[in-house]
């Protein structure tokens, strides 16, 4: 059984550890966060451990999962580097710094594996880009994968594509929440009740991307709704004459460009 240190309880942190702890076979997992008593809270929840520093929390593990701010990660690694031992794995899903850039910071050679999860994690339906350099052994990597599996997929991508996978799907649950409750806005002034209207508009989107997973090409899922003359492809010209495609393109432009530190 492998241990694991989740070192920052935020979102990301947060939902990785339900995942490790909801899976089959679950693994040791101690939780730490610089508010000491948020750790212990989500620890008491999820029935695993709490540390009050992250070298205690790291002094066990087998991989450390790096749930901190890009701006923290020096500090933290700086602390954790003399202390780590060689066949720890170090997992970083911090933005725009890369595993070469983790070792570094840590003074160590140390293997390591990036991840870029998404919130949808926290209920089994994430979207988890990874990328692993050659330190690691293929049965760490795969042990890894399996303990975390309840967080939903995951897809491999060379390191330096991932901060634009991550403009899709890490970043993405933000524009689909945006687009739901403009959706939802819609149904209202149309004289839905809200949360019927927020009900309506989830549920579409979830019905919409399971369509989308099973091969079918979204244009050609788009034409089978838009009948000739119908309704829906009125809304797709409205949606068309206000930039809609364009304005989604720019966001997830503008948010890998912030991730390699080109904004």
């Amino acid at each position: 059984m492998a241990v694991y240190a989740i070192i920052g309880t935020g979102n990301m942190g947060g939902a990785l550890a339900r995942a490790l702890c909801a899976g089959e076979g679950r693994p040791r997992v101690i939780l730490m966060n610089r508010t000491p008593e948020k750790a212990r809270r989500l620890a008491a929840e999820l029935g695993c451990e709490a540390a009050d520093t992250a070298e205690q929390a790291a002094q066990a593990a087998d991989y450390i999962l790096l749930g901190v701010k890009p701006y923290v990660m020096p500090g933290v690694l700086s602390q954790l580097g003399p202390a780590l031992r060689p066949e720890q794995v170090l997992v970083t899903m911090a933005p725009g710094i890369t595993m070469e850039q983790v070792r570094e910071m840590a003074g160590c050679d140390n293997p390591a594996i990036r991840i870029m999860p998404n919130t949808p994690a926290a209920v089994g339906a994430g979207m988890t880009l990874y990328a692993a350099d050659d330190r690691v052994p293929p049965e760490a990597l795969r042990l890894f994968l399996d303990d975390l599996a309840a967080s939903g997929r995951f897809t491999r991508l060379p390191e330096h594509l991932m901060d634009a996978g991550s403009a899709i799907s890490g970043c993405g649950p933000a524009f689909a929440d945006l687009f739901i409750e403009a959706l939802a806005d819609g149904g209202v002034a149309c004289g839905l009740p809200r949360a019927q209207a927020y009900e309506l508009a989830a549920q579409m989107l979830v019905g919409a991307a399971r369509l989308a997973q099973q091969g079918a090409h979204p244009g050609a899922l788009k034409d089978a709704v838009c009948s000739p003359g119908g309704t829906t492809i009125q809304g797709v010209r409205a949606l068309e004459a206000s930039g809609f495609r364009s304005a989604v393109m720019e966001a997830v432009i503008a948010a890998w460009e912030k991730s390699v530190g080109k904004r």
